[in-house]
């Protein structure tokens, strides 16, 4: 092997080594609210959707790099970075905007995981209990670096979803045309869909686990450059993955309409793919609920404690961390607890995606004005393409969610269709 190859491999498994907070985080995103939404999206609209998603791509890779940066360079976690930039009521407002649009999915996360047992037989009852306690004991347990290889290890579950929609047999030809020419629909349905597309893609809670896992992992300068592969890696991967269920779903019953529940997307592919693709959804559904069951709490705890400026770490003990873990907990309790409540959680699956949408331009917003101030990052404060792609993005997902406020308002007094 010579000297160039050697380089290579090293650089390879540097990266190994460094790949965690940024590939974690974003395929948390594709969970069971994530699940819902792009399979929703692929039954009522077909391939059209794909575009779009090519579009909240770029901005999310675009973001997720910036929050990775701003971590990394400064050693401080997004709430803390807005803490010590902003003023004290902007602060609170971003962290109260954080927590209650992660509050809902909380419960969609336990929701999908007793959707995804459902599928194999077995009662939430008995499932959701169960997971409530093994994702609790795995956070206060153990240490960042043994939660962070578990998170890595169910990250693999992801890949059941590219296998589904191969067995779907879809039209490739759409796929393609679909995929790099706009099919943007001017309807409210659509709309609703593409709001909460971006909602539980570029999700806030996403943004929050990044940048506190950064810190928490003490990545700094030095490391980022591995780390910046990592972040933008993960979010690319991520969305393959969201626009292979989306493809999954428009191959079988593309046009149908809005599914019923998350499960309906796993049980309407078993006509042409057999017994097995419900299978494959059923993995993928635990897989990224489990996941994302203990990012989303992480990430408020992350943002709550960063805001008031005490201790904030997996590694720490109760005694040392209690705000951190003690918020984990409550979140735990409460997600776990409201699942076990009788009735169908699918609607509130998608309703909290949307919510995700309105709020994800708060975190833009704070995001981009932080990635530019050279006060705060010197010479690795954005330039002029990352400015230009990250406000455009803001714009963007801002006016999208502006839009669906107004309808909303409108649809209050009878004067929206």
């Amino acid at each position: 092997m010579n000297v160039l190859s050697k380089i290579r491999f090293r650089g390879f498994f540097i990266y190994l080594a460094a790949a965690g907070p940024g590939l974690i985080a974003a395929n948390a995103g594709n969970d069971a609210g994530g699940v819902a939404t792009y399979a929703s999206a692929g039954a009522q609209f077909g391939y059209k959707p794909l575009f779009f998603m090519v579009l909240v791509t770029v901005g999310y890779v675009c973001i997720q790099e910036m929050v990775a940066r701003l971590a990394a360079h400064t050693g401080k976690g997004l709430a803390a970075l807005i803490r010590e930039q902003f003023s004290l009521r902007l602060s609170a407002f971003a962290v109260l905007a954080f927590a209650i649009a992660n509050v809902g999915l909380v419960v969609t996360e336990f929701a999908g995981i007793g959707t995804a047992f459902e599928l194999f037989g077995v009662s939430r009852y008995i499932s959701v209990p169960i997971a409530a306690v093994a994702i609790w004991m795995l956070v206060i347990v153990g240490s960042y670096r043994y939660a962070e290889r578990v998170f890595l290890l169910l990250t693999f579950a992801f890949i059941s979803y590219p296998i589904a929609m191969i067995l779907g047999h879809p039209d490739w030809k759409a796929v393609a045309a679909n995929t790099f020419i706009p099919h943007i629909i001017g309807s409210k349905a659509f709309l609703l869909v593409a709001v909460a597309l971006i909602g539980t893609t570029i999700t806030p809670y996403i943004q929050l686990y990044t940048a506190g896992a950064v810190v928490d992992r003490g990545i700094g300068p030095e490391e980022y450059k591995y780390e910046r592969v990592d972040a933008v890696s993960g979010a690319i991967v991520s969305d393959i993955v969201s626009m292979c269920i989306i493809i999954a779903t428009a191959a079988v019953i593309g046009g149908t309409g809005a599914l019923g529940s998350a499960a309906d997307a796993a049980k309407a592919l078993e006509p042409l793919a057999g017994h097995w693709a419900e299978t494959l959804f059923g993995i993928g559904l635990l897989g990224a609920s489990a996941l994302a069951a203990a990012v989303v709490p992480l990430s408020t705890s992350y943002a709550v404690a960063e805001a008031v400026g005490v201790e904030r770490s997996v590694s720490k003990s109760f005694r040392q961390a209690p705000l951190f873990l003690g918020l984990f907990t409550a979140q735990i309790v409460i997600g776990a607890g409201v699942v076990l409540i009788p009735g169908n959680l699918f609607a509130l699956i998608i309703n909290t995606q949307v919510l995700e949408g309105v709020v994800t331009p708060i975190t833009l917003l704070f995001v981009l004005i932080l990635a530019n101030r050279r006060s705060l990052l010197g010479s690795a404060a954005n330039g002029k393409l990352a400015r230009s792609i990250g406000l455009v993005t803001v714009v963007v997902v801002g006016g999208f969610a502006s839009f669906l406020v107004g309808i909303t308002v409108l649809g209050w007094f009878g004067l929206s269709q």
